[in-house]
C-alpha cells in the first residue's frame, strides 16, 4: 500500500489520493509482482481486448479466480484460451454481460454464486460519431459507461459484501478517462435530446465514475476513506483517471472511426499491459 493524502474540498467532505509508486511506464507485472490472490474471485467487464483482457491476465497470473464479463461471449471465450494458455491459471470463466441491456445486468447478478472480492469495472464505449439511443431512449455511452456499471455494482453488492466480510477484502475499481473534466454530468439534458451531440462531451459525461452509496452495517460507499470507516468490512472503491484507452474502447461494440483527440486529450497512447 502507498502513502495516503488527504484533501478536503467544499463539495466533498473528503477524498483519498493513494501513491502507489507505479507510473506511466509501469506495467500490470510490475504491478503484480509478488502479490498472491489466491483464494480471490474477479469480475472484469470488457475483458475480451485492451486493458480488460490485461487486467484480466495479471489477475489470473496471481492465482485468481477471474470471470470476464463480455458482450461478445465467442470473443470472451477466446481470451480466456489465451489467458489460460499464458498462465497456467485454468480458473478463468466467460459469463455474458451487455450493459446496455438491463435484463443482461440482472441476468448476470442472478447467475452469480458466492463472494466476490474484486469487481473491474473497464467496459466502455467512447466518442460515438453520431448518436445513438438504446431501447430505452438512453444516449448510448452513458447507458454503457455510466448507468450499466451502477446497476451492475449495485447489483452485486451483497456478493461483495460477503467478500469484504470473509478474510479478504472487497474492491471496486471503476476505469474512468480525465475526459471527464470537459463536461459534468448534464441531469437536464443526458440523451442529447435537447443539445446538439457532440461526441466528446458525451463521452466526458458518461466516464464520471458511478458510485452508489451502501449503508455502513454492512459495506460503503464511493471512496476508499469512507470505506475505511465501515463497521466490520475491508472495503475499498477506487476510480483511476485513465486516459482513454483506445485499445479496447469499443467495448466489443461495432463502430465508425472515432472522431478526432480534443487537444487537451492528446498524448502518447501506451499499450494495454501499461494502461492495464
Amino acid at each position: 500500500m502507498g502513502a495516503v493524502d488527504r484533501l478536503h474540498t467544499t463539495r466533498m467532505t473528503e477524498n483519498t489520493v493513494i501513491h502507489t509508486g507505479f507510473g506511466a511506464e509501469s506495467t500490470i507485472w510490475d504491478v503484480a509482482e509478488g502479490v498472491d490472490l489466491c483464494g480471490r474471485r474477479a469480475i472484469v467487464t470488457g475483458a475480451s481486448s485492451g486493458i480488460g483482457i490485461e487486467t484480466a491476465r495479471a489477475l489470473a497470473a496471481t492465482g485468481a479466480e477471474v470471470m470476464l464479463a463480455v458482450r461478445d461471449t465467442a470473443a470472451g471465450e477466446r481470451a480466456a484460451v489465451d489467458i489460460r494458455g499464458t498462465t497456467g491459471n485454468q480458473a478463468v470463466r466467460v459469463g455474458r454481460l451487455d450493459l446496455v441491456d438491463l435484463d443482461s445486468v440482472r441476468e448476470f447478478v442472478a447467475a452469480w454464486d458466492g463472494p466476490l472480492h474484486l469487481l473491474i469495472n473497464n467496459a466502455g464505449v467512447m466518442a460515438l460519431p453520431s448518436r445513438v439511443l438504446t431501447d430505452r431512449g438512453w444516449e448510448l455511452q452513458f447507458a454503457t459507461n455510466h448507468v450499466g456499471h451502477f446497476a451492475f455494482t449495485g447489483g452485486l453488492h451483497d456478493a461483495l459484501a460477503a467478500g469484504a466480510h470473509s478474510d479478504a477484502e472487497a474492491r471496486i475499481v471503476s476505469l474512468s478517462s480525465r475526459g471527464h473534466l470537459r463536461s459534468p454530468v448534464v441531469f437536464d439534458d443526458l440523451h442529447f435530446d435537447e443539445r446538439l451531440y457532440d461526441p466528446w462531451l458525451a463521452y466526458a459525461r458518461s466516464t464520471s465514475p458511478p458510485a452508489p452509496r451502501w449503508s455502513s452495517r454492512s459495506t460503503t460507499t464511493s471512496s476508499a476513506s469512507d470505506a475505511r470507516r465501515a463497521a466490520h468490512s475491508t472495503w475499498g472503491w477506487v476510480s483511476p483517471a485513465n486516459a482513454p484507452h483506445v485499445a479496447g474502447a469499443g467495448g466489443n461494440r461495432p463502430q465508425a472511426r472515432i472522431p478526432a483527440l480534443p487537444e487537451e486529450l492528446r498524448e502518447p497512447f501506451l499499450d494495454p499491459a501499461h494502461d492495464a
